[in-house]
């Protein structure tokens, strides 16, 4: 057992944890200022991990995975920091995430369309002036004056992020192509992914709140679509439309 706190999206929370091995993963984000929220995961907590991923895989197509109990405990912990930070108005949200020049950009997709791919092209392209800030599931935070984005630990399988924080200077729809072209959407018409990729608190009552953030933010960054090959000028294309926004 590990008790310990950490801070994310601006929050701290205090963690009393089943192995010792959580506070390690942590590590990065650990902090002693005072906590805004006390967490616990309990056994009982695992087994219903286990469970949502057995759904999730399902839904998707893939197989069943048994994981281990400190991957289960990281998992846990995930959902319940999410659940906390939703009551500020956080979203935790599906994609790959990078900052080039203290600006942040947001590739999201389908599972093994390429986003990880395309931030790495990014951080090749654009050397030290590139930060990945989470290769999985970044924190947005909606404020009035715009999108902040927030690296976190739990960051799939290659472990790339960063504890830092930045303005979201755009998100686009990755799909494979042919060729690299991108193009911007509306609103309307990236609604649903947004908020499939968005993750949805439990509480069925919170619901059209969820619905609320999700339809801010995507009326509060320019958003688009991009088919895109691996080719390392992909990287340029999606760089030069998203920064060079009037």
């Amino acid at each position: 057992m590990a008790v310990f706190r950490i801070e994310i999206a601006g929050s701290v929370f205090q963690i009393t944890s089943l192995f010792d091995s959580t506070r390690d993963y942590c590590r990065n984000y650990l902090t002693e200022k005072a906590a805004h929220f006390s967490l616990e995961v309990f056994p009982e907590d695992l087994l219903s991990e286990q469970q949502f991923l057995d759904e999730e895989a399902r839904e998707e197509g893939l197989k069943r995975r048994k994981f281990t109990d400190p991957f289960l405990e990281r998992a846990a912990l995930q959902r319940k920091v999410a659940q906390c930070l939703f009551s500020r108005d956080t979203l935790l949200f599906h994609g790959s995430a990078v900052a080039v020049d203290g600006k942040g950009y947001l590739f999201t997709a389908s599972c093994g369309t390429g986003k990880s791919t395309h931030t790495r092209l990014w951080r090749e392209a654009f050397g030290n002036r590139a930060v990945m800030v989470n290769d999985d599931k970044p924190f947005l935070k909606i404020t009035e004056a715009g999108i902040l984005m927030y690296g976190a630990p739990w960051s799939g399988k290659h472990g790339l992020d960063t504890n830092i924080c930045v303005p979201l200077q755009g998100i686009c729809i990755l799909s494979r192509g042919t060729e690299n072209v991108i193009h911007p959407l509306s609103p309307a018409e990236a609604l649903p992914m947004l908020a499939h990729q968005s993750c949805a608190p439990s509480d069925s009552g919170q619901q059209p709140r969820f619905r609320q953030l999700v339809k801010v933010l995507s009326g509060a960054v320019p958003l688009w679509h991009m088919a895109c090959t691996k080719d390392p000028a992909a990287a340029w294309v999606s760089f030069e439309a998203m920064s060079n926004i009037p």
